[in-house]
């Protein structure tokens, strides 16, 4: 079949009129846009309630944060801002609303001021000025962030990389892009699927999200189980510093063993260590053949069986591997009005196939839907014929974020955790919550236990697993748990958390798999995170963004630390002071000592030393 990569669920494939996800997509060219771009669950909440969207509380009143001692934007700093990016300095409360509310709606900052820059340049000369005048910054993508790390939580200084749009180069041998961050991620896909290639990552956002934003979250996605992370396919960056430095570690190159890795350290950093301006990147070659199958499982141990025949009897040509459960599928139908092509059943499964020979890898998919449907592994399944039902069945998967959007507030958790515990979470969840939840799902991306030294997948049948364990014991997953509630509730939060993130440091999961820290879940990498790691990280902070101004309140707990001058001077002269004590504690014990021993020696009725 054609190869269906490039825009799996548009909207005239779905329904007449377009969804509310899609209508709130960027609209305009790929080098020209509004300056005001909606986000997608901005324009699902009108879509999905007939009052419309209720103003998003301010991030302050609902949550316990102090505004950290930052200056306040001036007039001077405004007509300083004109001069670096003249007519790209919006203030306008209308225009500035979007940029201050979250994908998701949770969360909303007052700034005051956003900045467009096209080039590094411009970028560089932003952030000298507000090093300078202890201007906090928010760097800001395609604003398509799950946890609140893109808007800002009081009037800092939105830095928007919407404008920084321009594809810089192309290899087509190689297969490596250089572009730059505010690129967004459907139209770089479009682009190198017409030169033969695919972007190594895939996502639900991908209308809206940013390249460089991407790389700054380390986004998974759909295609992980193929192409691994962004860790991995970005081959080098270009970053601005927090004092307005340029670091140019933008190389192409595929193999580079000079010295430390500097860009692993931006990558995944959520703008807090520095700006990303261009990325070079990887690209694979573009499927010659890509399949698609939807399947209807029992049980979640039959999921994890269909997992593992599917790696053994797919292999190389194994492109993705979702599940879904049947909550999930009544959300997408209730909400966006999409139907199951199978029966129903409590969990469901999504396998893409992608290689070279499209007779071969059709009938390597048709072999192995025969065993998992006469194994009673899957109980119904269907296959695409074309692009077109490629793209429904999809959409059934890629749709449940913005079903989840329009059955109310959505408590979101992102965890990594082993796949024979995957699910059971969810189960727990929904017991502990009763009747206080609206909804408690659970869907996600499976990758397969691994091989053994005889080439065959290490699962042992369930007569050989420990305890009747009904799960394969091997191999990991991201879940993606939700919960909805009709509105935000403290309650129904203190039930979930720190529960759910000492459940997962239990099965010693993270917290985060893909979505990141932001603002939301700052306070809990203690839970996936030693000591030592968190201290260090607070430690490169620092060193990086001494006056803590680039994207403050996200990431790490603590606050800036101050390695001013006078700041320093104070720290060493309190060490100095303790040692002068310490070494003063030691003497006088010392002279103590001496005083008894001499005592002790003197003869009776004689005086010791007058010390």
């Amino acid at each position: 079949m054609v190869p269906c990569l490039a825009s799996r669920w548009p909207a005239r494939l779905l329904r007449a009129s377009p969804p509310c996800w899609l209508a709130a997509r960027v609209r305009g060219t790929p080098r020209e846009r509004s300056p005001r771009p909606r986000s997608p669950h901005e324009a699902g909440r009108g879509c999905c309630s007939a009052s419309g969207a209720p103003e998003v509380t301010l991030t302050p009143q609902r949550y316990a944060v102090q505004r950290l001692p930052f200056s306040a934007v001036s007039e001077q700093d405004l007509a300083a801002f004109e001069r670096i990016v003249p007519g790209r300095v919006v203030t306008d409360p209308d225009e500035l609303q979007a940029f201050n509310v979250d994908w998701l709606r949770m969360v909303r900052g007052s700034s005051k001021v956003l900045l467009r820059p096209r080039t590094t340049e411009e970028v560089s000369r932003i952030l000298r000025h507000c090093h300078e005048r202890n201007l906090a910054v928010n760097p800001q993508g395609g604003n398509t962030g799950m946890v609140g790390g893109s808007v800002p939580v009081f009037d800092e200084v939105i830095l928007s990389t919407a404008l920084m749009n321009q594809i810089i180069s192309f290899h087509g041998v190689s297969g490596i892009l250089v572009c730059q961050a505010g690129c967004v991620l459907e139209e770089l896909s479009q682009y190198v699927e017409a030169r033969d290639f695919i972007m190594p990552l895939d996502l639900g956002a991908k209308g809206s999200c940013h390249i460089g934003g991407n790389v700054a979250t380390n986004a998974g996605g759909l295609r992980f189980l193929r192409y691994g992370s962004l860790r991995g396919t970005v081959l080098g960056l270009e970053v601005v510093l927090v004092d307005g430095t340029v670091l140019d570690c933008l190389t192409t190159l595929r193999k580079d063993n000079t010295g430390y890795d500097l860009k692993q350290l931006f990558i995944g950093s959520e703008g807090t260590l520095g700006v990303i301006t261009t990325v070079s990147i990887l690209c694979p070659p573009k499927p010659k053949a890509v399949n698609v199958a939807f399947l209807g499982c029992p049980g979640f141990a039959e999921v994890l069986q269909t997992l593992s025949t599917c790696r053994g009897m797919l292999g190389e040509i194994l492109s993705a591997f979702e599940f879904m459960d049947a909550q999930c599928m009544k959300l997408v139908g209730q909400h966006l009005g999409l139907a199951s092509p199978v029966r129903d059943s409590p969990f469901y499964v999504l396998v893409e196939t992608a290689g070279s020979g499209a007779g071969h890898d059709a009938e390597k998919l048709g072999h192995f839907l025969e065993h998992v449907l006469g194994s009673g592994l899957v109980t119904d399944g269907t296959m695409a014929t074309d692009q077109r039902k490629a793209q429904t069945l999809w959409a059934l998967r890629e749709r449940i974020t913005e079903a989840l959007s329009c059955d109310g507030y959505v408590y979101k958790y992102d965890l990594s955790l082993p796949v024979e515990r995957l699910y059971d979470i969810v189960i727990d969840v929904r017991a502990r919550l009763g009747p206080n939840a609206k909804n408690v799902v659970g869907y996600g991306h499976l990758a397969p236990p691994p091989w053994d030294e005889q080439g065959s997948l290490q699962c042992p049948s369930l007569d050989q697993r420990p305890s009747g364990r009904q799960h394969c014991p091997l191999g990991d997953g991201n879940l993606h748990l939700n919960v909805t509630a009709e509105a935000f509730s403290a309650s129904l939060l203190s039930s979930l958390e720190p529960y759910v993130y000492a459940w997962t440091a239990e099965q010693r999961g993270s917290v985060s798999a893909e979505h990141g820290l932001g603002f939301k879940k700052k306070d809990v990498l203690g839970y996936s995170k030693p000591p030592a790691a968190v201290q260090l990280m607070r430690q490169l902070k620092a060193l990086l963004d001494p006056k803590g101004i680039l994207n403050p309140y996200k990431n790490l707990k603590n606050g800036p630390v101050s390695t001013s001058r006078g700041a320093t001077l104070r720290r060493v002269r309190r060490n100095l002071w303790n040692v002068v004590l310490a070494v003063a504690r030691v003497l006088c014990a010392g002279l103590q000592w001496a005083a008894s021993s001499r005592a002790q020696d003197a003869p009776l009725g004689g005086q010791g030393p007058a010390w």
